[in-house]
């Protein structure tokens, strides 16, 4: 367990009466780095959305997303309105399962969990990136050698304000997994011996989906590459 994320968890969890925030109206200020409009697209990159439907997706309504909120294209982006704990869609199209690159821009639009719970193949396993969970400030993989993003080497905290686009790059390769927010790389896994597993509840949106825990959010400018090789950018 890593000594720096567990207290500020408790510390949420205690203000939050241990229970998940209930949605409440804010207002987010767009920050100097967020993206103001979609991000212009890689020339060799694949669009995932197209901004006005939800072509090839499909809403996850199995297990803990049965209860699932409303989903829908709103100015430009897939909403996700909170679930009953979980909202989910899964892409239905061709995904690669390594040596790809996947962007996108997500961001809490109420509540004060996760917004973007993505989870991705990494060879034949699977991992989930989680931004913003327990309690809003965590970024990290689930699940690494049975520990949780909360758990393991790949937790972090970053605060995340209501409304704000943040830019989330995910780069697979044979040997690791990286993350950057908004440019800033926040997870660098090497993957070797490591075993990578998500959460049961988590298996509908293989094998790439994009979730949310008692929270509204948004998605736009989703788009995937393959790499031309593995080495770092």
């Amino acid at each position: 367990m890593t000594a720096t994320c567990w207290p500020r968890v408790l510390t949420l969890l205690i203000v939050l009466g241990f229970a998940p925030a209930r949605d409440a109206p804010g207002e987010g200020a767009e920050g100097p780095a967020g993206p103001k409009s979609p991000a212009k697209p890689s020339a060799d990159s694949q669009s995932l959305f197209d901004g006005k439907t939800l072509a090839n997706w499909e809403v996850v309504d199995k297990f803990d997303f049965a209860r699932h909120g409303k989903v829908d294209v709103r100015d430009g982006a897939i909403v996700q309105e909170r679930g009953e704990p979980f909202t989910g869609i899964r892409w239905t199209g061709p995904f690669p399962k390594t040596d790809y690159e996947v962007t996108l821009e997500a961001k809490r639009v109420r509540g004060a969990d996760f917004f973007c719970g993505m989870t991705f193949p990494v060879g034949e396993a699977a991992l989930t990136l989680v931004v913003g969970g327990w309690g809003g400030s965590i970024v990290g993989l689930s699940s690494i050698d049975g520990e949780p993003a909360v758990e393991n080497e790949t937790c972090n905290h970053r605060d995340f304000a209501l409304d704000r686009w943040y830019a989330i790059r995910l780069r697979v390769t044979g040997d690791a997994v990286r993350v950057w927010i908004d440019r800033e790389k926040v997870i660098d896994l090497a993957t070797a011996g490591r075993e990578l597993t998500i959460y049961w509840e988590m298996e509908p949106t293989r094998p790439f989906g994009i979730a949310t825990w008692y929270t509204t959010g948004a998605v736009r400018a989703i788009r995937v590459r393959r790499l031309r090789d593995s080495g770092n950018p």
